[in-house]
């Protein structure tokens, strides 16, 4: 009995040893790398549960016993564990995470460790983003993700990039991803690119099948800034920016000099007499500036954000412009002790476009302007002719208002309500108002007037758009022993309404109304003004549910069901299913690896998913009635207009379902400093929306809306980081590869319940005098296939000789459609991204380049102005150059001479920063300046302006590929940068 007695003795000795320690005060701060001091630092000691936060200057206070050690934790940093024996003062440095598979990503209605993802998911922080002048979120993640293309096609500060992921995906619905911005549907300008904390991509079917119909074109969830500190003081950030625009390339048109020696060689041009670089009249090295002012504060139990941002943007065609102001301001509050938790947040986008007559067109008439002619006549007017779509740039520029202001409000809040650790209960509500009106208007000086007899035109345009929603949701999180369940159920509602008003008139008493007292133009007392308005309505209902396991982080499983129902849709079609399954195991977590310290991740995942599209208009299931004036019959002697059938009534119309499947993998290699995943994905698109054309009678109108046709898209996906050199090498540089291929293929166009079958529908248009189409997708072949006269040179009378559909050479002339050949394709086999970022000292510098490979473009510019034919027009000097030792003597065609390889890599975006030392300057505990440049150098062989200048959406969706005579130029940007943190 004596041992126990003993050993119980000395165990109540040591606890009593131990509590009469004297705990020991510590005051610590941790800062990063570069010296800023971090806030919001979760600092936990081993011997306690609790934790302890770092305030605004990153510091903290806390007791120990010797021998505790002490863990940080905080998003996008190492863990640093540190043991305490005797100290009172403590820096600690954090050193950036290269590849943290502890961070939080965004997911469907809630969010997921990196590590524990199954589905191919993509995340961007804002430390990772594009700089300087950015248009909207989509350029901040450009060459970034692989799958998605993301392209900016016009130097236009009302425009904004166009966005694809993983191929086109409907003929008639949209292909434009979900954009979700914290927690509500939105788009890529609903929020300044300076509020955005970061990006998060669910690219395959199975991740973004928990959001059903609105899916196909992937899910993008927007995260904005946030508070993260709780020590109840205020930080307050100012970020600023200048920059200056150029036009990317110009065109190299003939000059007055070349007029002249031209007209001395006997060519039949005109000489006015005088000298004018239109191109250089029309155009402006445009000033831009922006601010974004931020405040954070708060505490443990209650925080706000509020921020502020201005964006003036000028164009570099005269007279455009955007002045944007947007403001947001997020509340967030806990009580009952942490179990209800509150947000309300209000987003306020307010947009101002003055850019009189600047548009794409001004461009065309700029290039085809003759350089001898002169600006103003003798009377001071501008200087007109009468030849047909031959206009002075700077009077219709000058001579036309057209003011647009956009207002966007955004407000929703949450409640969030915990019974227990493991289960959460969540309430969303959400409104989004917007309010669009143009006002247009020309004067007595306009071409309108002048040429056209108009007298004076004024317009006024509005639409209006109101977006409720509710979703409901439970969450419920369990973990025992190994195991991790998260199960999710919910409900979704959202009511979309839409509504716009047109009214035009013409024919006023005087030009000094502008767009304001319509009712004044004598048009409309001749019946010849115009007035339009229309409004819909659509409601979708979603039901959805998930279930997550997790074994170890060794073994993790997905599924997902959303149940919806739309009222777009057929009364038989109402509701459909969208089940999803995926399924995960990182194979570097197995015994069999244990030993060995080269592999950290190898997470391999297979997944499933069902997605849909919807079509644009909610009532093309429905039959409708156009009311005309011009149609009607004759009763008791008296003239009726009568209703007339304008669409067919189609109860079985459905969505589009997309099936995908897709197989990859997540790695990451010595000690993290390689790492990236690998993606393959196979999708098939079915009952895919089209307008058919079918027999009258049975139908009341000659084309239906119907469910017809299959398309599929495959391809393969890989990032691949690697961080080169690190903090302890000195130099610090981490560089990235982005790789993204895509095939597509229209498997069929047919419907046996309406019994229509198509083997090709023709896309694309060159405009006049050519007026004829340029791609067409036949069943078997694939999209963005260029339809074209084939050509093998030039007769002796410079007229072209083309290929036949016989293999023969013949004149142009006697070449029909049936001649044309499938040449060149318009979109690209291959997207490449190469991203490096490099830090020594206080220095960084960023070099982000893109490419795209293996198409073809349409460079209609040579099309139409590397023909010297029309003397009436100005052309591009190449059009003398010969073509097999001859001159080209030929009218305006479409032939394959001016399709070209349009391979491009291009310096994308170059940043270089200089962060000073915290305190440099009393108060300012980070500041940063830096200068960047946007699409700087682009190496391609494409003689275009810019091989990225081509639209992949709305009616170019299925001729992409098109570089097209009416365009706002594509511009280089240069920017200085100022960022302050207090």
């Amino acid at each position: 009995m004596k041992k126990p007695i003993l050993l119980i003795f000395m165990l109540l000795a040591t606890i009593q040893i131990l509590f009469a320690q004297d705990k020991i005060k510590l005051d610590g701060q941790v800062v990063n790398s570069t010296g800023e001091k971090l806030s919001g630092v979760t600092i936990s000691l081993s011997n306690t549960n609790q934790k302890f936060i770092t305030d605004a200057n990153g510091n903290f206070s806390l007791e120990y016993i010797p021998g505790t050690s002490l863990s940080t934790s905080f998003l996008g940093y190492n863990a640093k564990h540190v043991s305490l024996a005797s100290q009172t003062k403590l820096t600690i440095t954090l050193d950036e995470s290269s590849e943290d598979l502890e961070q939080v990503i965004v997911v469907g209605y809630g969010t997921q460790k990196k590590g524990e993802t199954t589905g191919s998911v993509a995340s961007v922080k804002s430390e990772s983003f594009n700089q300087g002048a950015v248009k909207d979120a989509g350029q901040l993640i450009q060459g970034k993700v692989a799958g998605l293309r993301i392209t900016t096609p016009s130097g236009d500060p009302n425009g904004s990039t166009q966005i694809n992921l993983r191929g086109l995906n409907s003929i008639q619905g949209s292909v434009n991803p979900l954009v979700i911005i914290d927690g509500v549907p939105g788009d890529f300008n609903s929020v300044a690119p300076e509020d955005i904390e970061s990006v998060d991509v669910m690219k395959d079917g199975s991740a973004a099948a928990i959001y059903g119909t609105r899916a196909t074109g992937g899910v993008i969830f927007i995260t904005t800034r946030q508070n993260r500190s709780t020590d109840g003081k205020t930080t307050i950030e100012y970020n600023n920016y200048a920059s200056l625009q150029t036009l990317f390339r110009v065109p190299d048109l003939l000059n007055a000099d070349d007029y002249r020696r031209l007209i001395s060689e006997g060519k039949a041009y005109e000489d006015l007499g005088h000298n004018t670089n239109w191109i250089e009249e029309v155009t402006q090295n445009p000033f831009s500036h922006n601010h974004n002012l931020s405040l954070f504060g708060g505490n443990a139990r209650t925080n706000f954000t509020g921020t502020v941002n201005y964006r003036d943007w000028d164009g570099v065609l005269l007279k455009s412009g955007q002045e944007r102001l947007n403001i947001r301001a997020d509340l967030n509050h806990e009580m009952f002790d942490g179990k209800l938790r509150s947000r309300i947040q209000l987003i306020s986008n307010s947009i101002k476009a003055l850019q009189g007559g600047s548009s794409e067109y001004m461009w065309r008439q700029a290039m085809i302007r003759n350089p001898t002619d002169r600006i103003y006549n003798d009377e001071g007017k501008w200087q007109e002719n009468n030849a047909y779509m031959y206009d002075n740039p700077l009077g219709m520029i000058n001579e036309t208002t057209n003011d647009r202001i956009f207002r966007e409000t955004r407000l929703n809040g949450s409640l969030d309500y915990r019974p227990i650790d493991a289960l959460s209960f969540k309430a969303l509500f959400s409104r989004v108002q917007d309010n669009d009106l143009t006002g247009t208007s020309t004067t007595f000086d306009h071409i309108n007037t002048t040429k056209n007899n108009l007298n004076g035109t004024a317009g006024r345009f509005t639409q209006a758009g109101v977006e409720n929603l509710m979703e409901l949701t439970a969450n419920y999180n369990k973990s025992f022993n190994d195991h991790r369940f998260n199960v999710l159920g919910g409900y979704s509602w959202q009511r979309n309404t839409f509504e716009n008003f047109y009214a035009y008139n013409f024919n006023f008493p005087t030009d000094q109304y502008s767009y304001n007292f319509l009712e004044s133009g004598l048009a409309l007392k001749e019946g010849l003004a115009t007035m339009e308005s229309y409004k819909q309505e659509s409601t979708l209902v979603g039901f959805f549910g998930r279930l997550t396991y997790n074994y170890k982080e060794k073994y993790m499983a997905m599924v997902s069901l959303r149940r919806e129902g739309s009222s777009t849709f057929g009364e038989n079609n109402k509701w459909g299913n969208f089940p999803a399954v995926s399924i995960g195991w990182d194979m570097a977590k197995e015994d069999f690896f244990a030993e060995q310290t080269v592999v950290n991740q190898l997470k391999w995942r297979a997944g499933y998913g069902v997605t849909g599209t919807i079509a644009g208009s909610p009532y093309n299931s429905q039959i409708s009635y156009n009311y005309t004036l011009t149609q009607g019959a004759y009763i008791n002697g008296n003239w009726v207009p009568g209703f007339v059938p304008a669409r067919n009534f189609n109860p079985d119309l459905r969505w589009e379902r997309k099936n995908e499947f897709n197989v990859g993998v997540d790695y990451s290699f010595a000690n993290n400093r390689v790492y990236g995943s690998l993606d393959y994905y196979n999708r098939r698109v079915k009952d895919l929306l089209y307008w058919f054309e079918v027999p009258v009678p049975p139908y009341l109108t000659s084309t239906m809306f119907i469910n017809a046709g299959e398309m599929s898209n495959s391809g393969f996906e890989a990032l691949v980081n690697v961080d080169v050199l690190t903090k302890e090498e000195g130099l610090k540089w981490k560089t990235g590869v982005v790789f993204s291929s895509n095939k597509n293929k229209l498997i069929n166009l047919s419907n046996d319940r309406f019994g229509v079958t198509q083997e090709y529908f023709d896309s694309g248009y060159t405009g006049e005098p050519i007026q004829t189409f340029t791609h067409r997708v036949e069943v078997g072949r694939s999209i963005g296939d260029f339809y074209v006269w084939k050509t093998v040179g030039l007769d002796d009378n410079g007229k072209w000789l083309v290929e036949s559909k016989n293999g023969e050479v013949i004149p142009i002339a006697d070449a029909s459609v049936e001649d044309r050949q499938y040449y060149g394709n318009g979109i690209p086999d291959f997207n490449l991204g190469w991203n490096n970022n490099f830090q020594f000292k206080n220095v960084d510098l960023t070099l982000n380049w893109r490419g795209a490979f293996g198409h073809q473009m349409l460079n209609m510019p040579r099309m139409y102005y590397e023909n010297p034919v029309n003397k009436a027009y100005n052309a591009l000097k190449s059009a003398y150059d010969p073509i097999d030792g001859k001159v080209l003597n030929n009218d305006l065609v479409y032939v394959s001479h001016y399709i070209e390889n349009a391979d491009y890599f291009k310096l994308d975006n170059l940043t270089l920063g200089y962060t000073f030392k915290p305190q440099a300057i009393k108060g300012i505990n980070n500041l940063r300046i830096y200068v960047s440049g946007l699409n700087l150098v682009t190496f391609t062989k494409y003689s275009g302006l810019d091989p990225e200048a081509t639209s992949f959406e709305g009616d170019f969706q299925f001729a992409p590929g098109i570089e097209h005579r009416d365009r706002y130029p594509t511009t280089r940007t240069y920017t200085i940068g100022l960022n302050v943190k207090f």
